[in-house]
């Protein structure tokens, strides 16, 4: 099973490397891990996304929870959140494909924030599914280089 995890964390030296060798510790593979800090510059959000088994991912977050600098951990897995990823994609352009990949990226509501004689650095965010699906139809282009965040989340509001 997927499983988004969200840590509040003290910013110090060395939290990152403890939280990420729990994971590592048990045999777990992070498939994406963000870190920045939030609205108070002594507190930072890590949001690390990996797949396993229900009761170790338990085991962790209890064992996450009692590590001194950790302040909250949130499992949103099967909860309502709004999630986003960022991604930076430099493709490949010429005279006859720049018109597509305009339409490419009006329909994706991205943006190109570098322009080069033969190719776009275009900026995409939105649900990872969403970055699947532009990232596929651009392909054929040429993608040239990507570089992605990975997912952000936090719980829906009410």
């Amino acid at each position: 099973m997927r499983h988004t995890i969200s840590i509040l964390v003290e910013n110090e030296f060395g939290v990152l490397s403890r939280v990420v060798g729990l994971f590592s510790g048990r045999g777990f593979n992070i498939e994406s891990l963000c870190v920045a800090e939030t609205e108070d510059h002594g507190i930072s959000r890590i949001t690390i996304v990996t797949e396993g088994n229900k009761q170790i991912v338990e085991q962790i977050l209890k064992q996450l929870n009692k590590l001194i600098p950790v302040l909250k951990v949130s499992d949103f897995t099967g909860q309502d959140t709004v999630d986003r990823e960022l991604v930076l994609v430099r493709v490949k352009v010429d005279n006859d494909s720049k018109p597509e990949v305009m339409r490419l990226i009006d329909i994706f509501r991205a943006k190109i924030v570098d322009a080069a004689p033969r190719s776009y650095t275009i900026e995409m965010t939105g649900g990872e599914k969403k970055v699947e699906a532009f990232m596929q139809l651009l392909r054929p282009f040429g993608i040239k280089d990507i570089v992605r965040t990975g997912k952000i989340a936090i719980a829906r509001g009410i």
